[in-house]
């Protein structure tokens, strides 16, 4: 998982290292129409590119709103600025999922000279047309006469129950041939643990186990689909608990699958 971040400074169309003096407070409101203006813009670059679309995502536009007031209100801009949370950290706490976050923040005369700044500096142009990057949040507000913006993008991860998360694995399995326990509670208690085939209790002897952590669930490890493909195997148990290691804004699942 990554976090980007990236700063730019749009003054009069220009892009520069800083703007000196301003005032250390101030009143910002938020333009009508401005992000759905950069939004626009941006999917219009990404279509030239070659590259999806963004779609609009409520809760990263909740967390660009409350840093762009922020950004109003100090007057220089930034990505963090004292006692407030990281990017990955507001992303997550306005309830927005994902694997990856990266923002862009902006000072400018218009929307689309904010645009075409970000688009001129390399670093910014890299976050905006992002191909691994599928929603975007913008928020826009006005003080001392300048647009103040930011734009979070991320790429999101569905929400999933732990059953669900179950319930895909074993669709990727089920494919091998190999059949399912309908009992997780082997493959679950064995979840946790790092290492290790978990006693048999009663029960038949797992002969494989494998431990893993992905956003997204489409794909099972080369481990064990080379494993499921070997013919050696006909039962399978995958249970799922909460991800280890994991920032706690980054959304993750944890999956273990015993072979029999």
């Amino acid at each position: 998982m990554r976090v980007v971040k990236r700063i730019l400074i749009v003054c009069a169309g220009l892009i520069v290292c800083a703007c000196a003096g301003w005032a250390q407070s101030g009143a910002g409101e938020v333009v009508p129409g401005a992000a759905e203006q950069l939004l626009a813009f941006a999917n219009a670059a990404r279509a030239q590119a070659g590259v999806g679309k963004l779609a609009w995502d409520e809760s990263l536009a909740s967390a660009a709103l409350d840093h762009c007031l922020r950004m109003a209100a100090e007057g220089p801009i930034s990505h963090r600025y004292g006692g407030e949370a990281s990017l990955s950290e507001r992303g997550g706490q306005a309830g927005a999922r994902f694997d990856l976050i990266e923002e862009n923040v902006a000072l400018g005369p218009t929307p689309h000279l904010i645009h075409e700044g970000w688009m001129q500096s390399p670093g910014h142009r890299e976050n905006l047309l992002n191909e691994n990057v599928n929603r975007v949040g913008i928020a826009v507000v006005a003080a001392r006469g300048e647009l103040y913006a930011v734009a979070d993008y991320s790429r999101a991860v569905i929400s999933l129950s732990q059953t669900d998360v179950e319930a895909r694995v074993a669709r990727l399995i089920r494919v091998s041939g190999v059949k399912i326990v309908n009992s997780p509670a082997t493959a679950r208690a064995a979840c946790p643990a790092n290492s290790g085939v978990p006693p048999a209790n009663g029960g038949p002897q797992a002969m494989f186990v494998e431990r893993w952590q992905d956003s997204m669930l489409n794909q099972l490890p080369p481990t064990l689909t080379a494993k499921l493909a070997s013919g050696q195997y006909q039962m399978a148990a995958v249970g799922s608990c909460p991800a280890q290691g994991m920032d706690g804004q980054f959304s993750s699942y944890r999956v273990a699958v015993l072979l029999y």
